[in-house]
């Protein structure tokens, strides 16, 4: 398909940061031109003309770690911390999926995300049922970096998701085999050991391996919780990411989720090897996990991206690059820390560096994928508008609401407030059926407000 979107205002987020009254001419997956009286060039010729005035076109948002699979969880067991909220309700949750509600959770995130804009996800599965994932990606139309969560050891780990070192291997390489590069080349595989409480050393090297052997990235999570750090400090005698530098886990191909507790070693192992980190505010903060030094780490060079995780029941990518921002200056006492600017470069740019994407995603240019939405602004939570500037309109301001349109790979996803690749109602529908039915197979009822021990 050909589209020309005129009318619009565009954050380009090119090099210069430019921010244009422009239209943009999309050919099949890229963008194909930018500027104004498109309509008027030769190229544009058999484009379907749609108005964007009054509209704010913007990348789409990059999520760089989620669990899609933790979707259907969301409230059955809130005011928790780390390691309590895995081992009481996640784990155990996890471990009653099906194909059916895997696919189910992967619908209802994949609505979701669309809905609030985000184009590009970095997911870590649970440890079976990915195919179902990767199949619903593949008819909704997102894009992303996807992986089989891997668990051969840990405490308080249910059977059902304890695997063997070498099961755990081979079904990652069956499903890079099936998988990576599928769609156009929108989905593709990382590899994915969910930490090192979980994972035996044979695991994380034959993982690391299998990474650098295929050119795919490493995925995994890294001093969330003081708690988490206690048991990797009594199993390896080393801090994680200490630890995880000796094993080869840091470098450009290597996602780190969270990085909230780091000595100034680990901050400067992070910089000098280019190891890029996935800040998730809203997790950070609901877990009581603490506040991950984003500001000092991107001071240092360190390539920082936003993640939504999976226990702050919601993905509105508005709210977490405000949450991002915000956090930061309080943490600071420095209302100049982490600005809207720098904000929105985390969740677009910062995103598209993590997956190794930088060259297609992140801005609004020619000759990069047509992977972007468009805001209406001009609602009552987001006006009024003279003297403003957009972007702090978009990081301080914005919501899901203001999303009217969501194009990934120069597809409509979203389109006028209509989805156009997912069924609503057979979504919510699934969605609550699937639950019910994980709840059941996982022994657990309804739940009051507060989670019992």
């Amino acid at each position: 398909m050909k589209y020309l979107l005129y009318g619009g205002q565009v954050v380009t987020m090119n090099p210069r940061r430019d921010i244009l009254f422009a239209d943009i001419l999309v050919d099949g997956d890229r963008i194909a031109a930018l500027g104004t009286d498109l309509a008027t060039r030769p190229e544009a010729l058999g484009a379907e003309h749609v108005d964007m005035t009054g509209r704010v076109l913007m990348p789409g948002l990059i999520q760089a770690h989620m669990h899609v699979t933790q979707t259907l969880f969301r409230g059955l067991c809130d005011d928790l911390e780390l390691m309590d909220w895995l081992k009481k309700r996640i784990w155990p949750l996890e471990a009653a999926h099906s194909d059916a509600s895997n696919a189910a959770a992967a619908r209802l995130a994949a609505l979701e995300l669309i809905r609030s804009g985000s184009t590009s996800l970095v997911d870590m599965g649970t440890t079976g049922h990915e195919d179902a994932i990767f199949e619903v990606m593949e008819e909704c139309g997102l894009r992303g970096l996807f992986g089989k969560c891997m668990m051969d050891e840990g405490e308080g780990v249910p059977p059902a998701m304890r695997e063997s070192a070498a099961d755990s291997l081979k079904e990652t390489e069956r499903l890079l085999n099936t998988w990576h590069m599928k769609g156009n080349g929108r989905l593709r595989y990382a590899v994915a050991p969910r930490f090192i409480p979980s994972c035996s050393d044979r695991l994380l090297k034959s993982a690391r391996d299998m990474a650098r052997a295929n050119g795919l990235r490493l995925h995994t999570h890294a001093s969330e919780n003081l708690g988490e750090i206690a048991l990797v400090e009594n199993s390896r005698h080393m801090r994680n990411v200490q630890y995880l530098h000796r094993l080869g886990y840091t470098g450009e191909n290597v996602l780190l989720a969270h990085c909230v507790w780091l000595n100034e070693e680990e901050k400067r192992i992070l910089a000098d090897t280019g190891t890029h980190v996935v800040h998730c505010p809203s997790s950070n903060t609901k877990m009581s996990s603490g506040f991950a030094p984003v500001a000092e780490l991107l001071s240092m060079g360190v390539n920082v991206a936003i993640g939504l995780d999976g226990s702050h029941n919601h993905m509105d990518s508005f709210l977490e690059m405000r949450q991002a921002s915000i956090l930061q200056k309080a943490l600071l006492n420095n209302p100049l820390a982490l600005p809207a600017q720098e904000a929105l470069t985390l969740a677009t740019l910062g995103g598209a560096k993590a997956i190794g994407q930088e060259a297609e995603l992140g801005s609004l240019e020619v000759g990069k994928k047509a992977d972007l939405i468009a805001l209406n602004l001009n609602m009552p939570h987001t006006l009024p508008a003279a003297g403003r500037d957009p972007v702090g309109r978009i990081v301080y301001e914005a919501t899901r609401e203001n999303v009217t349109d969501t194009m990934v790979d120069g597809r409509f996803l979203y389109r006028a407030g209509t989805f156009m690749t997912l069924d609503v109602e057979s979504v919510l529908r699934d969605a609550e059926r699937e639950c019910l039915n994980c709840m059941r197979r996982a022994g657990i009822g309804h739940l009051n407000a507060s989670c019992p021990a």
